[in-house]
């Protein structure tokens, strides 16, 4: 598939610099930063994150000064209809209207990829256009997708609310741009690679069928009713113990899985990535920098999002061989349920991921407030989560084995009538 060739230099010609020297000072300037905050994300020129929430916010600690949209460069039409899609910075409006966002002729793969990339993505190409509707496997062009509004922002791309017009069935729909970046395309195939592979597994949000052509990639995948990010900002209150109890279940076991399974380590796991439906089914989301493990480990410093990082993520003992594994994700959980327990994220009034990731390498771990009523065994768990040193911090099957994990896998919880109750109250207040 031909990819877009890149940006035209200005010439050096009457400058102070040459492009080879300015070049070669550019690419000493990035490996300088990149020893000391890891990589960027390609989709960006400032420090953003990936949420699923409409409202993008950054995950700094204050929360509110941290999902920013000023940072957006993963632009998507902003007119639909057009022939030509513009890459604006800004939010598209919500309209009503079947897509017309051209797909071009899938074209032959060139340069400027890998040959690992495009091995995945001539694999996955043969099933383009393929969905899972009621049931059936049917061939489906694009524009039979009617857009109803905009869910949020993923990694890689942007999430809409469709509709297949035919069968009536809703979908969201994540619409990612390809460029010639190999690493963005990496992404791209990985979300793509672990959610066909994890189709059928309960606590995975499961993906209907996708289209790919030379410039975009759109994953079609179950509509769930919201993200705990989204759920929380909207109810403005803590969450009750029995219900992170299911949330954790379905978490670590989707973990565990992707581990077992394929041997992949999530890497961005935060409220945002985990969602929930209207019957209370909790699923985990948002594959596009899952890492394969080697030997258990992981090799790169591949970007999440810094207000979840592990500490050993962020200081490796050794910045120029990064060793780390699933336990970086038991640490993301671990701050996952503090901010939903408590309705504040432990790492407040912090102005940049920088002094996030400072006051988790340099502070004792966050716990639970003492004077609020957790039980025992809850406040174990998260301890666990929490254990600064990774080597003493548990993997999954000792978190399984613990007693609010069995108790919260056992005991039913209405987390259905939970999340209608909240949901109306909170519309109410809102009204009001």
């Amino acid at each position: 598939m031909q990819m877009p060739p890149p940006s035209p230099s200005s010439s050096s010609d009457g400058g102070y610099l040459g492009i080879s020297a300015m070049s070669s000072r550019l690419k000493a300037l990035e490996e300088k930063i990149l020893r000391q905050i890891g990589p960027l994300d390609p989709t960006t020129t400032t420090t953003t994150t990936t949420t699923t929430t409409t409202t993008t916010t950054t995950t700094t600690a204050n929360r509110t000064t941290s999902r920013t949209t000023n940072a957006q460069t993963r632009q998507i039409p902003t007119n639909l209809n057009s022939s030509s899609p513009s890459r604006a910075s800004s939010a598209p409006p919500i309209r009503k209207g079947v897509f017309q966002l051209p797909l071009s002729p899938i074209q032959s793969c060139t340069n400027n990829t890998s040959e690992y990339t495009q091995a995945k993505y001539q694999e996955v190409l043969k099933n383009s256009g393929l969905l899972h509707i009621n049931g059936e496997q049917k061939r489906v062009d694009h524009r039979e997708l009617k857009n109803i509004s905009i869910l949020g922002y993923g990694s890689c791309g942007h999430v809409y609310k469709m509709e297949h017009v035919a069968s009536k069935t809703e979908l969201a729909v994540k619409i990612m741009h390809r460029t010639a970046s190999d690493e963005e395309n990496k992404r791209i195939i990985m979300d793509l690679d672990v959610i066909i592979k994890s189709y059928n597994f309960p606590y995975i949000v499961r993906c209907v069928g996708y289209f790919i052509n030379s410039t975009d990639v759109w994953i079609c995948m179950e509509l769930m009713a919201s993200c705990f990010d989204k759920l929380l900002k909207l109810i403005q209150q803590p969450m009750p113990e029995s219900v992170l109890g299911k949330l954790t279940f379905a978490t670590v076991t989707a973990l565990n899985y992707l581990k077992d399974t394929h041997g992949i380590i999530h890497r961005d796991v935060k409220p945002s990535n985990i969602l929930i439906d209207e019957y209370g089914v909790i699923k985990l989301c948002d594959f596009g920098i899952s890492g394969v493990l080697i030997e258990s480990m992981a090799k790169s410093r591949n970007a999440g999002c810094a207000a979840y990082m592990s500490p050993e993520r962020i200081e490796p003992s050794d910045p120029t061989r990064p060793d780390y594994d699933i336990r970086a994700d038991i640490w993301s959980l671990g701050i996952t349920l503090i901010e939903l327990a408590t309705n504040a994220y432990p790492y407040s009034n912090c102005r940049s991921d920088f002094d996030v990731m400072s006051r988790i390498v340099t502070e004792d771990s966050p716990q639970l407030p003492a004077h609020l009523s957790f039980s025992a065994h809850f406040r174990s768990f998260v301890d666990m989560c929490l254990i600064k040193n990774y080597k003493q911090r548990p993997k999954y099957g000792e978190l399984m084995r613990q007693p609010f994990f069995v108790q919260s896998r056992e005991e039913p919880v209405d987390v259905a009538g939970w999340y209608k109750d909240v949901t109306i109250a909170a519309i109410e207040k809102q009204r009001r």
